[in-house]
Formats: structure tokens, C-alpha cells, sequence
């Protein structure tokens, strides 16, 4: 697959994680930092990993800066 739909779909995953179960948004968020380690995006996988541990851990505020950050990152790889 070529990288701007990969890019895409990363996007629209992590738009997804607006609502659902918590375990649902860390899968979605699991799937995103999977896709960027294949991408060599090491440093982004990296803070993908940092937001699901802030989710499970219940820091909202984290959490929320870490999808923030991860939108506009991979916005940026476009």
C-alpha cells in the first residue's frame, strides 16, 4: 500500500478514538503505532505507545496531547 492512504487511514483511526471502550481506543491506538513501526516512523510509534499508557493509566490530559500530537505528525507526513 502506498504511504498516503496508509497515512489516512491513520488518521481516520485516530479520529475514531473519539468514542468507544477504553480497550477499543487502545486497539485503535495499538494499530496506529503498529502502522508508523512499519513506516520506520520509530519516534512517532514511540509516543503512540506513550498515549495508550497514559490512557490506561486514566491521565486524560495526556492522553488527549498524545493524539493531539500524533494527528498532527502524521498530518504532517502527507
Amino acid at each position: 500500500m502506498e504511504t498516503a492512504p496508509r497515512i489516512n487511514l491513520m488518521l481516520a483511526t485516530l479520529n475514531a478514538t473519539e468514542v468507544g471502550t477504553l480497550d477499543s481506543i487502545a486497539a485503535k491506538l495499538k494499530q496506529v503505532q503498529e502502522e508508523l513501526a512499519s513506516l520506520d516512523r520509530g519516534e512517532l510509534a514511540a509516543v503512540a505507545g506513550e498515549t495508550i499508557a497514559a490512557l490506561a493509566r486514566g491521565d486524560v490530559a495526556e492522553f488527549k496531547r498524545g493524539r493531539a500530537l500524533l494527528q498532527s505528525k502524521i498530518g504532517h507526513l502527507r
